[in-house]
Order: structure tokens, then sequence, then C-alpha cells
């Protein structure tokens, strides 16, 4: 199959495909259990268990933290100290007691707002997913920004501050990226339709959110307890702070399963030019399914560790880098900062629940060759340019948001002094349910790139007008990193005539 390059472009984008087409020879490893891959075939595996270990800290962790969870509700349901806990928190009481279920239903609509926050995403999902992505965007500075002037009134300084700060951040970080939109919105849009027609995957995200709702039944519970227990504030905030750690990686391994599943259908449907192709294998769903939730969980409990907070950093430092202009000592600092995350970033990215999907790989060594293939291929350039994770997560963040005001007010309404408590984890638990139905989307395109930079005639197949215009921004963003190559590299030599200048 031969493919034309786009009139809009010059002959030189070529050359990123042409090296990302040889990727597809290197993709014919032995190692790890890879056999072949051809851009007509699926790929063969022989799957083994990955990240054993990590599998079971996971599955203790949920053990013990269940079983917390549960004695510290239950001691307050229904009746104050009903296990005879207070005598171990006797040195801290500060605050008049309460039970379980005072706070409980709060968390209820937490759970529920989030949900159909989460339900609604995916029912617009073919029609109205660019302008809800839009609306996130420029909407989410304003509801930072009001939020914290209600904390200021409220007398919640340190919350007003850090809303503040978010506010700032957030605005910040929209200007800096702003001309990347356009291409942003553009992935997006072929992500959600790819995941359309699709609807098993739809299916999956919203089976996966009743299992989030199972478990935060639970969490709630125990949260409840905490909330309604005899212990001061600091005692509460502490025990919070260690059930919302623990949360946001049981979300984050759910959403990253969800990630991996929907990663194996988009790569096949791909790789095979079509769900209705004959050479498609049956039951995909299913086995993507079982691979996810056996031999890579282990892979999928380890990443979900580290990931979301490396590549977040790694969003806000790309923005403020692109802006600095010509503040050396700034400069030089968010350089080492940025240098340090890539670092991170070779052994912690999204990417690599792709490799771990097609190939079964752990969870290091896929995201190794992922940013490896695509360091090699050019396409690096593309993703570092794309915005479409971080447009996504302020999508979550949105949902969080709307998700924590809705149980804060009728918190303030009820118990006025739990207001940022009962908020802030239920804003946690909002955005998990909505990251969960985000994923979806951030699964196709992550399966898009990994597909263009393994053989980019699959793309062209699918999507010969996204092909073109992927080809094509791909040549621009390369010609730019060379451009400021060449600018570095004569600032450092005219730096260094000035210098022997100055000595002689």
């Amino acid at each position: 199959m031969s493919v034309s390059p786009s009139p809009s472009s010059s002959s030189e984008d070529s050359g990123p495909v042409a090296t990302a087409q040889q990727s597809v020879e290197r993709s014919g490893r032995s190692g790890d259990g890879i056999i072949s891959m051809s851009p007509g075939l699926a790929p063969v595996t022989s799957r083994h268990w990955r990240d054993v270990f990590w599998l079971g800290i996971f599955v203790m962790h949920l053990i013990l933290l269940g079983l917390v969870l549960g004695v510290l509700g239950l001691n307050r349901f229904r009746k104050q100290d009903r296990l005879n806990i207070d005598k171990y928190t006797a040195g801290f009481l500060e605050n008049q007691a309460g039970l379980t279920e005072d706070y409980w239903p709060l968390y209820a609509v937490a759970g529920g707002v989030g949900t159909v926050i989460g339900w609604t995403w995916l029912l617009l999902l073919g029609s109205r997913a660019t302008q809800m992505m839009k609306v996130s965007v420029h909407v989410l500075t304003a509801y930072l920004a009001v939020i914290s002037v209600l904390c200021f009134w409220g007398e919640q300084v340190f919350w007003g501050v850090a809303f503040a700060i978010g506010a700032g951040l957030q605005f910040l970080y929209v200007i800096s990226v702003i001309d990347r939109l356009n291409f942003t919105m553009l992935v997006l849009q072929k992500a959600v339709k790819m995941v359309w027609n699709l609807p098993e995957v739809m299916r999956v995200a919203c089976a996966f959110m009743i299992v989030m709702l199972l478990w935060l039944s639970l969490w709630s519970f125990g949260a409840a307890g905490v909330v309604a227990s005899s212990m001061g504030d600091g005692g509460r905030w502490w025990l919070l702070v260690v059930f919302s750690v623990s949360l946001f990686w049981t979300g984050a391994v759910l959403c990253n399963t969800v990630h991996v599943i929907v990663s194996g259908m988009v790569f096949l449907v791909l790789i095979h030019g079509g769900r209705e192709a004959v050479s498609m294998p049956p039951n995909p769903l299913l086995k993507s399914l079982r691979y996810a939730v056996t031999t890579s969980f282990g892979s999928i409990c380890y990443g979900s560790l580290f990931t979301a907070a490396i590549r977040t950093l790694r969003w806000e430092i790309r923005g403020f880098r692109s802006k600095i202009g010509n503040n050396e000592c700034l400069l030089c600092c968010v350089d080492f900062l940025f240098h340090l995350v890539e670092t991170l970033v070779r052994f912690f990215n999204k990417y690599a629940y792709v490799q771990i999907a097609v190939y079964g790989k752990n969870f290091n060594h896929s995201a190794r060759d992922a940013w490896e293939l695509f360091q090699s291929t050019g396409v690096e350039a593309l993703i570092a340019y794309d915005c479409s994770g971080a447009v996504l997560l302020m999508g979550t963040v949105m949902g969080g948001l709307i998700t924590g005001t809705c149980a804060g007010v009728w918190t303030r309404i009820k118990y006025p002094d739990r207001v940022i408590m009962v908020g802030s984890t239920a804003m946690l638990m909002g955005m998990i349910l909505v990251g969960l139905a985000m994923v979806v989307v951030e699964s196709a395109v992550t399966s898009l790139y990994i597909c263009y930079a393994e053989d980019p005639l699959l793309i062209h197949r699918w999507d010969a007008d996204f092909f073109n215009q992927m080809s094509e921004t791909l040549h621009q963003r390369l010609q730019h990193r060379s451009a400021r190559a060449r600018e570095v590299l004569t600032h450092s030599r005219l730096d260094d005539q000035i210098q022997e200048s100055t000595g002689a």
C-alpha cells in the first residue's frame, strides 16, 4: 500500500514517516515473548505475569484498608463508639462526636453526581464531546477563582490561597499552549470518532464505574466514620489524607485498567483495518479484559502509582518553559527540572499501557520501549506539541469540582464546620468517576500515536486526511526544533567568542 504525501506539506514530510515505517521492523523482537508484528496481522505474544510484587502490594493494601474503613465506619454507625475505639484517641478529643450516618449521605450525593457527570460524558461523546472539552478548558479557571473567593468568604484562608494558586496556574498554562489547541482538538475529535464506533468500550467504562461505586460505598462509609469521630481536626485530616492517597491509587488502577482494555481494542481495529475485518480475532474485548485483570494487572498497579503525578508536572514545566524568554537564570532552573522530569517520563508514561495491552511487557520495559520508539521516529516532537492529556485532565478536574461543590453546599447547610473536609474528599470521588469516562478517549489518543510511530500506513488506511495533517504538523515541529537548536548553538558560539576576546 502506497501513501501519497500531503499536498500542503513539503517532500521532507516523508522523512519522519519513513523513519516511523522502519520501526515496524524493530517491533519484530523476540524479547518479552514478542514473536512478530506486521501491518496486516495482530501481534502474537506469549503472556506472562508481570510486576507480581506490585500486584501483591495493591491487593494487600485493599484488604487492610477495607478492614480499617469498615471498623472506623461501624464504630460510629447508629451508636457512638460502638467498638470502644475512642479510648485510643482520648488525648486528641477536641470536637463533638457524631454518627457515621450523619455524613454518609453527603458522600452518597458526591457519588451520584460524579456518576451522572461521567455517564453524561459517555452519552454525549459522539455529538458534544468537543464542546464539552472546550468549556472545560475555558471555564475551569473562572470556577477555581470563584471557589477561592467562597473559601476566603468562609474564612478558609489556606484553601482560598490553594484554589487561587490553582486558578493562576491554570490560566498561565492555557495561555502558554493556546496556539496548540487547534491540533489538540483535532486529535481528540479523531479519538472520539474511534471510540464512538466501538460501543463495547463504552460498556466497559460503565462497568468499571459501577465497580468503583461499590468500592466508594465502603470508602465513604469509613471516611464518614472518620469525619464523625471524636478525634481533633488534625487526626481526622491525617486519616483522610491517607485514605485519599489510597483512593487515588485505586482509582488510577481502575482507570488504567480501562486504558489497557481500550488500547488493546483500538490497536487491533487499526492493525486489522476495522472491527468487521475477517482477520479480526474472535472476542477481542474479552481477551483484552482477561489480560488486563490477570497477567498485566501488576504492571497497571505499578504504573498507576507514579504516572499521573509525573505527567502533570511535565505539562506545567513544558508550558512555562516555552514562555520564559531570555531570563537565563530562570531558564536554567526550569531546564534542570525539565530534564529531571524527562528522565522520569522515560520510565513512567501513559504510552506504556498500549505496549502492555499489545505485547504484555512489564511496565518499565513498556514505558522505555514506547519512549525510544517515539524518539527514534521523531513522533516525540508531535506528542510534546499535543495537549490532549491536559485537556482531558481539565475536564476531569471540572467534574470533580462540580461534585465537590454539590456535596459542599449540602454540608454547609447541615454541618458548617465540616464543609472543607467533606467537600475536598467528595471532589476526589468525583474526579475518579469522571476520569473513568474520560480515559476511553485518552486510550484512543495513545493508541493512535503508537500506531503512527509503529506504522503510519495504519493511520493512513483509517483516515487519510488525519494522516496528512499529522505528517504535516510533525514536519513543522521538527523544523521548529532544528531552528531552535541552531539558534542555541549560534548563541553559544557568540558567547564563547566574547569570552575569548574579553580574556585576550
